[in-house]
């Protein structure tokens, strides 16, 4: 590799850094400087936002393991009791000499049962502690996501006061940035 950089702006920040290279009135600088914080502050924003996600993701995918590992341990109870009904039936229709044999099956797959029961309501409670937990690191992503998009529409009518020179673009911009700061520092909170 030759050392050289490949670096992709697009036309907006052409024209930011012209701007801010050309102005005499400082307006392209302090925008350049303004979009350049804000940018940063959207990474760090955007970074969040997508870890919240991925966690969640992982409980709620946590939560589905759980619940198809009770459903399993509900279709196992479910066999056994067939075969607890069986046996009933077998031990009233079998002479007296294989009734104690059947009783016997009866009483182990009564047993048995009372284990699978268990196992499928704890899995059951397991899933449910993950879909709260997933739903719990779910709610700050929300929120992150909403300051990202009031970041970017920063970015944007920044970039737009620019072009434009329209100074009242770039005091919408300052409102953007910081109901997007307020709303991630209030999830860092």
């Amino acid at each position: 590799m030759s050392g050289h950089e490949f670096h992709v702006h697009g036309a907006h920040d052409h024209a930011v850094e012209r701007e801010a290279e050309q102005s005499e009135n400082k307006l392209g600088q302090s925008i350049a400087i303004f979009t350049a914080i804000l940018a940063s502050i959207g990474a760090i924003v955007s970074y969040q936002g997508g870890d919240a996600q991925n966690e969640s993701m992982m409980h709620k995918n946590e939560a589905v393991l759980y619940k198809t590992q009770a459903s399993d341990q509900w279709n196992f109870y479910q066999s056994k009791s067939s075969k607890v009904h069986l046996m009933e039936l077998a031990s009233d229709m079998a002479p007296k000499e294989k009734k104690d044999y059947y009783d016997s099956k009866i009483e182990k797959y009564e047993k048995e049962k009372v284990e699978i029961k268990k196992k499928a309501q704890a899995l059951e409670l397991k899933s449910e502690e993950a879909n709260k937990e997933s739903d719990a690191l779910m709610a700050p992503h929300h929120k992150l996501a909403q300051a990202m998009t009031l970041i970017q529409i920063a970015i944007s009518l920044a970039s737009i006061t620019v072009l434009t020179r329209k100074k009242w673009l770039f005091g919408v911009a300052t409102v953007a940035a910081i109901g997007g700061v307020i709303l991630w520092v209030n999830v860092l909170l």
